[in-house]
């Protein structure tokens, strides 16, 4: 199938968190972006990629702040280990006003950032829908300034942008600003395709500051990447309802 020669810059590197490596429980009919090594089942339902475990607080704030398994009932929550096969560090972009966009779907937010902790969520009650969920901690100022910059990004790339990790291309057309409210300070939030080697994927992104405190939230549907999406507002509402707890 042509589509499973997709790249793995398709989609965010992140998402590669929230999905597992098999591609064995796809649904009927479901045809999901499989690049060597990418996406190609929910995590609810695909074993997880190899280091990858049920996530559980403890160690620093930032540790405690990020959802574990449990917390969100309906969904599966991993803390898992780097795929061997996704890209490395922050991508780049061809148009300097949509680097801020670029670096969200790398590896951390973006080079401020103090410390991250990634999370893949796998829904068990929309099959297929996967969420790759980060917090990371900055000074406040640093923080302010992330949200800002992804505001005037998302306003300045409607028409598109491309960006490459580790010579691996891929085009994210369409940007579109969308609402999307939280309990945060401060949310920026938008939907974008991104496309490679002739097959595409809807992506939505959420990115929510509290505090000195940002968590940034992509998903997709694994199984059908041509399905809109939309971040569930229970793990956005979970997750930040654990960070004040952990404050």
């Amino acid at each position: 199938m042509k589509a499973r020669a997709t790249t793995v810059a398709l989609l965010p590197a992140l998402l590669f968190a929230a999905v597992g490596c098999s591609s064995t429980n796809t649904p009927a009919g479901g045809k999901a972006p499989d690049p060597k090594g990418s996406p190609a089942a929910p995590a609810a339902s695909a074993p997880a990629p190899a280091g990858s475990a049920p996530a559980k607080t403890g160690g620093s704030k930032l540790e405690r702040s990020a959802l574990e398994q449990g917390d969100l009932p309906g969904y599966q929550i991993s803390a898992q280990g780097k795929n061997p096969n996704a890209p490395d560090g922050q991508p780049q972009a061809d148009k300097k006003a949509c680097q801020p966009l670029a670096d969200i779907m790398g590896d951390k937010p973006d080079p401020a950032a103090r410390q991250t902790v990634n999370r893949g969520i796998g829904s068990q009650k929309q099959l297929g829908l996967a969420v790759s969920a980060s917090v990371s901690s900055y000074t406040e100022s640093d923080a302010k300034a992330l949200i800002a910059r992804l505001k005037a990004a998302v306003a300045a790339c409607g028409t598109g942008f491309s960006a490459t990790v580790e010579k691996q291309t891929a085009g994210y057309r369409d940007v579109r600003a969308a609402d999307y409210r939280t309990a945060g300070d401060e949310t920026v939030s938008w939907t974008t395709t991104a496309a490679g080697q002739g097959v595409s994927a809807q992506v939505h992104l959420v990115v929510v500051r509290e505090g000195d405190t940002v968590v940034r939230l992509m998903a997709l549907d694994v199984a059908s990447g041509q399905k809109q999406v939309r971040v569930p507002q229970e793990v956005a509402d979970g997750q930040l309802e654990k960070i004040k707890h952990a404050a």
